[in-house]
């Protein structure tokens, strides 16, 4: 990832975060599992590994079929991405601020 979110520098790439990431960033979009594989910058083959975990405990959502692929989004329903959401965007504000605390105090 050229630039990383705050989310990824804080708490790093594991292909997971990586995709939780791409996830809540993008959550009013649905894409296929190719896709969220290539702009997450995971392997698909990676990200097959913990798919049907994702699926099972409710934090991915299939949305519709086109044609062959099925398209998914975050489930922004389930209390757990609920939580999750809240807890990536005040890490992502808590970051954010610390970084310009520091560029305040150097400049």
């Amino acid at each position: 990832m050229e630039n990383k979110t705050a989310f990824l520098e804080l708490f790093g790439e594991s292909p997971i975060f990586k995709v939780l990431d791409f996830l809540v960033v993008n959550e009013d979009f649905d894409y296929s599992m190719t896709d969220i594989a290539v702009q997450s910058e995971v392997g698909y083959s990676t990200l097959k590994l913990f798919w049907s975990r994702l699926e099972k405990e409710g934090i991915v959502a299939n949305t519709r079929a086109v044609g062959k692929a099925k398209m998914y989004k975050l489930n922004t329903s389930s209390p757990i991405v609920k939580k999750f959401r809240d807890f990536y965007w005040a890490t992502t504000k808590h970051h954010v601020q610390n970084k310009l605390r520091v560029q305040e105090i150097t400049a």
